[in-house]
């Protein structure tokens, strides 16, 4: 199944090479510029932002909650019926030292809040957490 994406790409290779193409670039940019300050460290909020940055110019869905249940190989990531508690709760999980952080990240990591470009803004938003 190919996602639904603005580029109106049917091939799933494809897709996945300009995907790959595109977010790179994006990412370098939210660095270069000062995008990157207007990120909410260790927030839904500020991953929300990330991922937009990152995806807007592909999928329609950039910065929302999926609205499907999602799984990679024998793993299901966080019900859909959980998914709006969890990013409270880990909205509310510390990140005052490097163990909370990891804590933290592997809960939204769990999570997989968004349907495609999850590790991505994931690791961004890592990166931010980790820096402050």
């Amino acid at each position: 199944m190919i996602l639904e994406n603005k580029l109106n790409i049917t091939n799933q290779v494809e897709l996945a090479k300009i995907e790959e193409k595109i977010s790179k670039q994006k990412a370098k940019q939210l660095f270069d510029s000062s995008d990157i300050t207007k990120v909410e460290v260790g927030t839904f909020t500020g991953l929300s932002f990330i991922h937009a940055y990152l995806f807007a110019d592909i999928y329609p869905f950039t910065g929302k909650l999926r609205k499907v249940n999602i799984a990679k190989g024998d793993f299901r990531f966080a019900p859909l019926m959980y998914l709006q508690q969890s990013m409270k709760h880990i909205d509310a999980m510390p990140q005052g030292n490097f163990d909370e952080i990891i804590e933290k990240y592997v809960e939204m990591n769990i999570a997989h809040p968004f349907r495609e470009g999850n590790g991505r803004a994931t690791r961004i938003w890592l990166d931010l957490i980790l820096k402050t």
